[in-house]
């Protein structure tokens, strides 16, 4: 006869809530809600990063969190970076004419 090793099993620790909404807000952040989504992932990222330590390990979803930080701090520098072309191809539209001689 063999012997059945003891298997402890323990219970998932919860996930944070503010850490599921981090990351859909991030991933909304790239399709519904530009901005605003990625704003509201920042937000709550760091809510649940500090929810998470405070809890001394009976929360889960760090993870989570971190990859709604991430896809919400991408989004809000892919979106700098359009406004920042944006304006300089703007700027030298309407400077061109200027430079040219023209008016």
């Amino acid at each position: 006869m063999s012997e059945q090793p003891n298997r402890s099993y323990y219970p998932a620790k919860p996930n944070s809530s503010m850490a599921i909404a981090s990351l859909v807000l991030g991933i909304l952040g790239w399709t519904v809600l530009p901005t605003i989504g990625a704003i509201i992932a920042i937000i709550t990222g760091h809510m649940a990063k500090k929810e998470i330590r405070e809890s001394v390990e009976d929360l889960g979803g760090d993870g989570m969190a971190t990859a709604g930080l991430i896809l919400g701090y991408a989004n809000i520098v892919v979106t700098l970076c359009g406004c920042l072309i944006f304006a300089g191809a703007l700027a030298l539209g309407i400077s061109i004419p200027f430079l040219e001689g023209g008016f």
